[in-house]
């Protein structure tokens, strides 16, 4: 007898996930008998928790904070990407038990960049990254993937900016933070992936009147889908892109796996996911 497959997304706290209400609208939309569900794991029980549930039925699992090195530590195969960003999102357990490992955060920020700007070519010019999280490290590593002529990187604390440049050996430079605006003009892709420009979380001290029309500026926050960069970007005539394409397309190569379905990326979902 065959039992519907079930995934889990696993996290420490796990209330905040959007991914359980994107799942079950797919489940739901393409007609398919499985389940998605939200866990709650101390850190101090995770490798216990994740070593069983290949045991307990499920078919894989997503990782969130603060559980995605781990996670790439206690797999059994490491897909290419997730050893190149030091973190894994996506589990797949396979008949065996045996635990894959991958990462689909670079996969979901390009292709919610080139959906949103269809003109957009990495290769046009520079990219300028501010923040150096877990993010930044999915994001670096699909620049360079997509063969970004040269990149910079700022980060409040230069340290760890310094530490993840360092970490790719990719010919990053790293920019004190408040020397920033001084490779504005000639950046063409614009990404902020720090949670400065979210609600009441102070700003990113950027000079707007350098940005131009022919810059692409996107912003992984999604609380408000609008922030202050992108109005900013948007009026100096810039091509925009919001993040909250990043969180569902990561999600897609997951769902494709799991279930057998290509789910389908709609404005429904969207303003599902904003609601």
């Amino acid at each position: 007898m065959n039992t519907a497959p079930v995934v889990a997304v696993l996290g420490y706290p796990i209330h905040h996930s959007k991914s359980p209400k994107m799942h079950r609208y797919w489940l739901g939309q393409a007609g398919v008998s499985g389940y998605y569900v939200p866990l709650e794991i101390h850190p101090d029980n995770f490798e216990d928790a994740l070593k069983n549930m290949p045991k307990l039925g499920f078919r894989g699992a997503n990782v969130t904070i603060p559980h995605k090195e781990r996670a790439l530590e206690i797999a059994d195969f490491v897909s290419e990407r997730a050893q190149r960003i030091g973190a894994a999102n996506t589990l797949y357990f396979d008949v065996d038990g045996k635990i894959h490992a991958d990462n689909t955060d670079g996969y979901g920020f390009i292709t919610n960049l080139k959906k949103g700007a269809p003109e957009w070519s990495a290769k046009a010019g520079p990219a300028l990254v501010l923040g150096a999280g877990g993010a930044a490290r999915a994001i670096l590593d699909a620049l360079i993937t997509e063969e970004t002529p040269e990149i910079y990187l700022t980060n409040r604390t230069k340290g760890r900016a310094q530490d993840l440049a360092r970490e790719f050996d990719n010919g990053i430079e790293v920019l004190d933070w408040d020397n920033k605006n001084s490779v504005l003009s000639d950046v063409k892709t614009l990404i902020n992936t720090t949670s400065l420009g979210m609600n009441g979380e102070g700003d990113l001290r950027l000079d707007f009147s350098q940005l131009s029309n022919v810059m692409t500026v996107t912003d992984i926050v999604y609380t408000p889908l609008e922030t202050d960069l992108l109005k900013h970007a948007k009026r100096r005539g810039c091509t925009c892109v919001d993040g909250l394409g990043m969180l569902i397309y990561q999600g897609v190569p997951g769902f494709s796996n799991w279930f057998g379905v290509n789910p389908k990326v709609t404005d429904e979902l969207r303003e599902l996911l904003l609601s």
